[in-house]
């Protein structure tokens, strides 16, 4: 079963190396980043693989992810 869950992305400064940071704000800590949104998102996806496998490890409940808002079309 695929679960779908928000990801936030933000632009880092210079000063902290640039690229964007993509963090999942219903999985604590689950966080990534990449040059581009694109990367950052990607590498996210991997991130949240491994949150989840390590919360079933270590017997943590798993958050849902909320319905989405709406969707179009």
């Amino acid at each position: 079963m695929q679960l779908e869950y928000a990801v936030r992305i933000e632009r880092l400064a210079d000063s902290d190396g640039g690229g964007y940071l993509a963090t999942v704000p219903d999985l604590p800590g689950c966080m990534s980043d990449g040059e581009t949104p694109e990367d950052a998102l990607k590498n996210v996806q991997d991130a949240i693989v491994s949150w989840i496998e390590a919360a079933k490890e270590w017997k943590m409940e798993i958050p849902r992810p909320p319905p989405p808002l709406a969707r179009a079309g």
